[in-house]
């Protein structure tokens, strides 16, 4: 065979692989686990039950219903330039609300900084989470205090945060789980497969709850990944499960699962919850300029607050009194916060420079001195200008 046969029998071949990888992996539509329908209707899914009382459902709604009032206070605040920047959780309730109840108080959560709703089922004040979006403090809460670590802006570090803390817990023979929040954007980043690889290798009693709302800013799901994102988990060695991230009781049952699984000493699980961030992705985002509103009339038609609602009524397990002071509670948090806003004190500026290493640092130290000269030059000109 001639050199110039040998090449023309290959020709088909490449043509051949490039045909393929253009092409989308073929594969059946992805589980989701529900429990309650968008219309309010109860579901039963063979792997994950739930039996919640009256009170309990109830208790789900008010999550919810103060966490979005919360939400929407905050984002007024924005645009009233009481706040720098405010991230919403707009349509994810369902998804942090289920997540955040299913956490025992000596689990740890680390999240990032759109978590709002598992704040509150941890227990820190709303208004404390309003200080570093008003640039006022560098967190506003003690972490060990509610075993909820600082809002994390450096998207998907806190996977590792996460992981080497579980590692920690298992070494130390204690039988709590840790909990890591992340987006759908956040799943490209290396530091997320670094803490898949990590955690699994030691088998770290972790759960990786992905809020998969679809939009990475402008950036859709399908140009993040070729595979749902639970299905990721595979190739790691550990299982993963998608959920929707719209009902508050499969999201509460398959994170109580993976946590339960995980104090086993069974490692870590993926779970992603399916949902959609219906507002922007932060208050400096305009998301008209990439997302058709036809999109979003879809998805506003699975609303976890109302579906849960729709479930409550037609059971007959709230009544109007109920619903009527649920709105005033809500109103009365909205005045809170924004009364608690406005009355936050501004910081010295001399304590930026406090808290970055424990034991002091020689940069640090010259940059603190130079900029209290700078604080100082302004004195002095006032000074001379009486």
């Amino acid at each position: 065979m001639t050199v110039e046969s040998t090449a023309a029998a290959r020709k088909p071949r490449r043509a051949s692989k490039r045909t393929s990888a253009a092409k989308k992996p073929q594969s059946a539509e992805p589980q989701l686990v529900q429990l309650l329908t968008p219309e309010g209707e109860r579901v039963e899914h063979p792997d994950y039950s739930i039996d919640l009382s009256a009170d309990e459902l109830r208790g789900l709604y008010r999550d919810m219903v103060l966490t979005r009032r919360f939400d929407a206070e905050a984002t007024a605040l924005q645009r009233q330039g009481e706040l720098g920047l405010w991230a919403s959780l707009l349509g994810q309730e369902a998804a942090q609300i289920g997540s955040g109840r299913a956490l025992r108080d000596d689990d740890y959560v680390f999240p990032t900084y759109r978590e709002h709703g598992v704040a509150w089922c941890r227990g820190v004040d709303p208004t404390n989470l309003l200080g570093m979006f008003r640039g006022v403090n560098h967190g506003g809460w003690d972490p060990n205090s509610n075993n909820f670590h600082l809002y994390t802006i450096v998207i998907g570090s806190q996977t590792l945060h996460a992981t080497g803390y579980a590692m920690g817990v298992a070494k130390d023979g204690a039988d709590s789980a840790v909990i890591a929040y992340f987006g759908d954007g956040a799943s490209s980043q290396g530091d997320v497969a670094e803490s898949f690889t990590f955690s699994a290798v030691y088998n770290a009693p972790v759960v990786f709850f992905c809020q998969n709302n679809q939009w990475a800013i402008s950036e859709p799901t399908e140009r993040q990944t070729r595979v749902p994102l639970y299905q990721r988990a595979q190739g790691f060695g550990f299982p993963g499960v998608r959920v929707d991230g719209n009902d508050v009781l499969a999201c509460l049952a398959v994170t109580r699962s993976a946590l339960e699984r995980a104090r086993r000493g069974e490692g870590p699980t993926l779970v992603e919850a399916f949902t959609y961030r219906m507002g922007a992705h932060t208050t400096s985002d305009d998301p008209t300029k990439y997302r058709a509103d036809e999109e979003r009339a879809a998805w506003e038609a699975k609303d976890p607050i109302l579906r849960l609602r729709a479930y409550l009524e037609k059971e007959k397990f709230a009544d109007d009194a109920f619903f009527t002071a649920l709105d005033e509670e809500s109103e009365t948090l909205g005045k809170r916060v924004r009364e608690a806003v406005r009355a936050m004190p501004d910081p010295d500026p001399m304590a930026l420079f406090e808290h970055g290493y424990a034991d002091g640092n020689s940069l640090v130290d010259e940059e603190r001195a130079q900029f209290a000269a700078y604080q100082a030059s302004f004195v002095d000109s006032a000074e001379e200008g009486k």
